[in-house]
């Protein structure tokens, strides 16, 4: 390997012997988007049976509940996590806090769920106190630019727009979509007022860290807390600001760049790391 990159490791659990905590990303890490990772849902089963707590990190635009459903229809064991912390769940709290009622909803009909069991309505534009954004409403063939016009004109009505999911793309069984992070930027790049309810951005940190230090009865010192993700953007980014290691794992979104034949490129893995926030280790996949 090289020197201006992090280590790369084949097995987690010397790496994983140093922390109380993992905050764990569930796209890229857990499953594929179709199907769980076995090896990766094992290393998390064995950590909290050494006594370690798992929260499930994730920039889903759902709520918890309904993640540990998706996350059961994938295969994916419940014994791996204490908790999951989702940016629907964020998003829905903050649109709660802030006396919002009537929001106009941007994504697809999937997502309407994050709504069940709430005061908040959805309504036209023109009724709107605010855009509250799970997603593209055709994601297989929109992208964030589709709603630039959209965004001047809420833009000029003042709306705060809030993005239950910061994510710029998703891998879903190897093909890359479009997420709520798309049209995110491009409204906060208009000028407009974002609230982003996820990685990488310090609430669901501060969070997560807080349900932990419930869950041991004592505050979880920022040290002993590792992140675990496969966006440079999101989960290492958002780590390394909050103060705490991570671990990169390559299998997930940047895979066909660093990974184009399963195994890394050494030029191509130093490269997508030049200039931005280093992790404290890299795995190809999560393995104990």
């Amino acid at each position: 390997m090289t020197h201006n990159i992090s280590p790369v490791i084949a097995h987690a659990a010397p790496l994983l012997s140093h922390y109380d905590v993992l905050f764990c990303d569930i796209w890229g890490v857990v499953h594929n988007g179709v199907r769980a990772y076995q090896e990766g849902c094992e290393v998390l089963s064995r950590f909290r049976c050494g006594g370690g707590i798992v929260i499930l990190v994730s920039n889903a635009p759902r709520r918890g509940n309904t993640v540990r459903q998706i996350l059961e229809e994938k295969s994916v064991p419940d014994d791996i996590a204490d908790a999951i912390v989702s940016s629907g769940d964020l998003a829905h709290s903050y649109a709660c806090e802030q006396g919002f009622n009537q929001v106009y909803h941007i994504g697809p009909e999937r997502d309407l769920d994050v709504f069940d069991d709430s005061d908040l309505g959805c309504v036209e534009l023109e009724a709107a106190e605010a855009i509250f954004c799970t997603g593209l409403t055709r994601d297989t063939e929109e992208t964030g630019e589709n709603y630039r016009k959209f965004s001047h004109y809420a833009i000029e009505r003042g709306l705060t727009f809030i993005c239950a999911n910061p994510d710029l793309v998703v891998d879903v069984g190897g093909r890359l979509f479009p997420c709520a992070g798309a049209i995110a930027k491009v409204y906060e790049d208009l000028g407009g007022d974002v609230y982003w309810a996820g990685k990488p951005f310090p609430v669901v940190y501060e969070f997560s860290q807080s349900i932990a230090s419930k869950l041991r009865g004592v505050k979880v010192d920022k040290c002993r807390i590792l992140a675990i993700g496969d966006a440079l953007r999101t989960d290492i980014a958002g780590a390394v600001e909050f103060g705490i290691d991570s671990l990169f794992i390559g299998q997930g979104i940047h895979r066909n760049v660093v990974m184009p034949t399963g195994e890394f490129d050494v030029v191509a893995l130093e490269k997508l790391f030049t200039g931005q926030p280093k992790a404290t280790a890299i795995m190809k996949t999560l393995r104990w």
